[in-house]
């Protein structure tokens, strides 16, 4: 019996001891799990705070951006005037680092370009409907300009706002032996965007009055008489529905030398270099004076030149957005309208529900 009270006593202390270190455990599973609970509601609260705080700075960007571009086109026709090639005008007064009709700084232009972005993208697919229905208008842009102007730039960061499928682009170099056979304007004529596009020349039907003059490789009583050719060929395409904006580009020699040297610096931009450029860049005062006759002679009221100062790039882009939301705003294009029964339509298609 002593030895059976003795075993008993044993086992229940053991059960009391078991006992006690199952509490504490529990106790001290429950402080865990208390700790956890506080944790996750203090970086669910943190991330809330972030989420909010990442909510209102894009909320204020997207206002910024908004309020940038409304300020934009609020200015828009100033700029378009300010930048439209006038009586008297000199290339040789221009200054390359000016930004003609915006004041505000390169942020404040960027945010107004991405702000301008939803508004193009709308005219153009107007246009592009139109075109798709029956409409027979279209946009020309014409960019020109030096070596490093910047017009690759404008291709990539203004028509890369609208659908790339309402965008024609076409670059123009040096003739192919097909090309000089025919007249050159042929070439130029097959590249004419079709209606309810955005067509863009990277240099174009110009280059026959500019590097053909400068490098001598056409008599002048050749080249001369293309001004007045090249002002009724505009005039006929003017005419046919499509609306011209010719852009020259104007880079300062300081600033073409640095995004020069640049290219030599950097292995991703040698593919951009040519050889070629420097000897360009040492026939300038030519190129200048045969910038201006192009100007002088071929800003028409049909086909105005507009020159854009080009040393800032951001300016440069959001210049040429807002002489491009001017061309397709002032088409007026509203949305076409249906030729079938909507309605009709409507219960045909709940009927293959």
């Amino acid at each position: 019996m002593a030895k059976g009270s003795k075993k008993k006593k044993a086992e229940k202390a053991t059960a009391k001891s078991e006992a006690k270190a199952g509490k504490k455990a529990a106790a001290k599973a429950a402080e865990t799990d208390r700790k956890a609970a506080k944790a996750e509601r203090k970086a669910a609260k943190k991330a809330e705070r972030k989420a909010a705080k990442a909510e209102r700075k894009a909320a204020k960007k997207a206002a910024a951006a908004h309020a940038a571009a409304d300020g934009l086109l609020a200015r828009r026709d100033a700029v378009v005037d300010l930048l439209r090639v006038g009586p008297g005008f000199r290339i040789a007064d221009l200054d390359p680092a000016a930004t003609p009709g915006f004041d505000g700084s390169r942020a404040d232009g960027e945010r107004a370009l991405a702000g301008v972005a939803a508004e193009l993208s709308d005219l153009q697919e107007r246009l592009f409907a139109h075109g798709r229905t029956g409409g027979g208008r279209s946009v020309l842009l014409v960019l020109q300009g030096l070596d490093t102007a910047g017009k690759g730039g404008i291709v990539r960061h203004v028509l890369g706002l609208v659908d790339p499928q309402g965008v024609a682009l076409r670059s123009f170099g040096v003739p192919t032996p097909e090309e000089r056979r025919h007249h050159y304007l042929w070439r130029v004529r097959r590249a004419l965007p079709p209606a309810g596009s955005i067509g863009v020349f990277d240099r174009s039907h110009y280059e026959d009055v500019l590097v053909v003059r400068v490098d001598g490789t056409v008599a002048p009583e050749v080249w001369q008489k293309r001004y007045d050719e090249i002002n009724r060929f505009e005039a006929q395409v003017a005419a046919s529905g499509t609306t011209i904006v010719k852009v020259a580009l104007w880079v300062s020699p300081e600033e073409q030398y640095e995004r020069l040297s640049e290219r030599l610096e950097r292995p991703d931009k040698h593919w951009k270099y040519n050889p070629s450029d420097v000897d360009v860049r040492s026939r300038r005062p030519a190129y200048e004076a045969a910038y201006q006759e192009v100007l002088d002679r071929t800003s028409t009221d049909v086909a105005p030149w507009h020159v854009v100062p080009a040393d800032s790039k951001w300016y440069a882009r959001l210049a040429v957005s807002a002489l491009l939301h001017r061309a397709l705003a002032d088409l007026r294009l509203d949305w076409p309208v249906a030729d079938y029964d909507v309605a009709a339509e409507r219960l045909r298609l709940d009927a293959t529900r």
